[in-house]
């Protein structure tokens, strides 16, 4: 992540990001400062990654044997984001392990040339049945390694 010399995150470039989804806003999302509330963010972090890992065929929400629980989520605000508007968000992966992964989302306004917002959150794949930690499949772990 980009900070400045006093630790304060910074708005990121689009080049920062690996792979783009858009994701557009509800009326709902906006709260009574007439921006989207904080806590939408953190659905279209999930909504991000989760759609691109399932079009991808990397994972299987209804009959897969691993799963991914968030075990860590963050997120900085620096623009806000407003219904009508577009999101475009950004995923990149920074860290890959046995059985997890963190990934890094940043949302950009549609056409913007950096970050409205920019965070983290870390999944733990776990067997479906018992929970505990599991391998990332082979063809999950794959398409996280060009997400780096």
């Amino acid at each position: 992540m980009r900070e400045t010399k006093d630790s304060r995150p910074q708005p990121e470039p689009r080049s920062a990001y690996r792979v783009f989804r858009t994701i557009g806003t509800r009326w709902a999302d906006n709260d009574v400062y007439g921006h989207v509330n904080n806590v939408v963010y953190y659905s279209w972090f999930d909504t991000a990654v989760n759609a691109h890992l399932i079009e991808q065929g990397a994972l299987d929400i209804h009959a897969g044997s691993t799963i991914g629980l968030v075990i860590e989520t963050q997120c900085n605000y620096f623009e806000p984001l407003a219904f009508p508007e577009n999101v475009e968000a950004g995923i990149r992966v920074s860290k890959l392990g046995a059985s997890s992964v963190r990934y890094e989302v940043g949302l950009f306004a549609q056409g913007a040339a950096q970050t409205a917002a920019r965070g983290h959150f870390i999944h733990v794949y776990v067997d479906r049945e018992t929970r505990r930690p599991a391998p990332l499949p082979e063809k999950l772990r794959t398409l996280l390694e060009t997400l780096q």
